[in-house]
């Protein structure tokens, strides 16, 4: 009597690992090529950081590369002797006067251009867009015309009024972009309903804006926070300038308190650390969201 043998059944040979590697699917990154080149990107970035809080926190003359004993002195000296209390209540004022008229009247443009047709509208969309080419230098002396026949030079309003203009554009393109994304249909439903069109975008279109207010509106201010130009040009007094020109002070032809500078900058760099940290999660989605043509 002969019995058939049953085969074997068959094993899958698991390929060496150089074979798995050069059959590796796109999508799968080994994770050292990741943290490799974070790890570099993070040494440049954070270094430089590290130097200013040690020349800010260690006490002057020292040369130590640890900031031991620490000492705050660099910092009551540029709040108090260097007037950046001023300062920084300037830049407070400017940023946030610059943030509100710029997302308010971006508002209000960005939605024209969503909703409505008129005439030369892609022209007028082109204009907005080549003036991102024009750098604010060749804006310094039309503006200076301007606001010395209104009375405003050595006025907070002369910087707010140019950074608002300086933001404008790019803001009403990008809260353009982000009203077509919210469907108009939810506008018609709520004019059934029997609101007006006011009424409807209050209640309808505003609130899906949230993510790409913030956004604009954070670009604005972190603009006019750091711009330098037009405090220095338009603000001769003192006690109206802002934190960039009062970096600018901390330096002369002769010699650099390299202590007071840094802890000037650590000053200027904080409060937009902290608004960046809390409203990254909608920065990144209101960007995400005006990228995108409904």
């Amino acid at each position: 009597m002969i019995t058939e043998i049953a085969p074997a059944p068959h094993r899958p040979v698991r390929p060496p690992a150089a074979a798995r590697a050069r059959h590796r699917p796109w999508g799968e990154v080994p994770r050292w090529q990741i943290y490799l080149p974070l790890s570099v990107y993070l040494l440049f970035t954070l270094v430089p950081f590290y130097w200013i809080l040690l020349f800010a926190l260690r006490p002057a003359g020292s040369t130590s590369l640890v900031p031991w004993p620490v000492t705050f002195d660099h910092f009551h000296k540029v709040w108090t002797e260097r007037s950046f209390g001023v300062y920084f209540t300037n830049s407070v004022y400017v940023g946030v006067a610059t943030l509100v008229l710029t997302t308010v009247v971006a508002l209000a443009g960005g939605y024209a251009l969503a909703r409505f047709d008129f005439r030369a509208k892609r022209a007028f969309l082109l204009a907005l867009l080549c003036s991102q080419f024009v750098p604010g230098a060749l804006l310094l002396v039309p503006l200076f015309q301007i606001f010395a026949r209104l009375h405003l030079i050595n006025s907070l309003a002369s910087v707010i009024l140019a950074e608002t203009v300086f933001q404008l554009p790019l803001s009403m393109i990008l809260i353009s972009g982000f009203i077509r994304n919210v469907p108009y249909a939810l506008e018609e439903a709520a004019w059934v309903d029997g609101c007006d069109r006011f009424t409807a975008f209050r209640v309808v279109v505003l609130p899906q804006l949230r993510p790409g207010l913030i956004a604009v509106g954070s670009f604005a201010f972190v603009h006019a926070w750091n711009h330098f130009l037009f405090a220095l040009m338009f603000l001769s007094d003192q006690s109206k300038q802002t934190i960039p020109v009062g970096l600018n002070t901390l330096m002369s032809a002769d010699s650099v308190d390299l202590g007071a500078l840094a802890a000037g900058g650590i000053v200027a760099a904080v409060p937009v650390v902290i608004v960046f940290a809390f409203i990254q999660k909608w920065l990144i989605t209101g960007f995400g969201a005006g990228a995108v043509k409904g």
